[in-house]
């Protein structure tokens, strides 16, 4: 199983990390995430610099991509060629996207008239794009996700690993990180959110 995320210039770190973290709780042999970059490094939008560990166009050969956000996604979202550089299939690919990176899906035309979830800042240009947005954490159509708000990338990684490795590998990922004297409510809480988008 290879896993892309999307991580461009201006990324949100709690997107694209908290994601790669939570992915990389399956330990099974060729299980790999990594975060697929439009150059040799990037830097977030608190000034963390990371390495690319694949370029955009290997992200085509992933079996699954999160689409990252972040501070630049507009400008991302307007440059025809840095966006021809994405190609995604849902055909054969699941297909997540975090926050801002809802609108690059609108923009590729991976969405149609499937609504979609994102954070509150890009909720407009999202509906701009012609997509309508659900006032919810997660949401998923056959191998589409969107999730809105930061900390919603857990949703994503637990969708990931539930239609990859089953159901008890993406409770197992969720309970891992967990708050401490939490993890129960925790984990019921992200299954609550996906269980009714996985097999539908």
């Amino acid at each position: 199983m290879n896993i892309a995320i999307l991580t461009f210039d201006g990324f949100n770190e709690l997107d694209s990390l908290i994601a790669l973290g939570i992915l990389n709780r399956v330990k099974r042999a060729g299980w790999t995430v990594r975060l697929a970059c439009p150059s040799p490094t990037v830097t977030s939008m608190n000034g963390v610099t990371v390495h690319a560990q694949m370029s955009l166009e290997d992200a085509v050969h992933a079996d699954a991509v999160i689409v990252g956000s972040g501070v630049k996604t507009r400008d991302i979202a307007a440059d025809a060629v840095l966006m021809a550089r994405i190609q995604l299939d849902p055909a054969r690919q699941l297909i997540a996207a975090q926050c801002s990176g809802t609108l690059l899906l609108a923009k590729l035309g991976l969405l149609g008239a499937v609504p979609a979830c994102t954070d509150l800042t890009t909720k407009p240009w999202v509906i701009e794009s012609g997509v309508d947005v659900l006032n919810q954490p997660f949401f998923a159509q056959g191998n589409v996700a969107t999730a809105g708000g930061c900390l919603a990338s857990s949703y994503l990684a637990a969708w990931i690993i539930a239609r990859c490795e089953g159901i008890e590998a993406a409770r197992a990922a969720i309970h891992y990180v967990a708050p401490v004297g939490e993890k129960d409510e925790f984990v019921e809480r992200a299954m609550a959110n996906i269980e009714p988008y996985l097999f539908a």
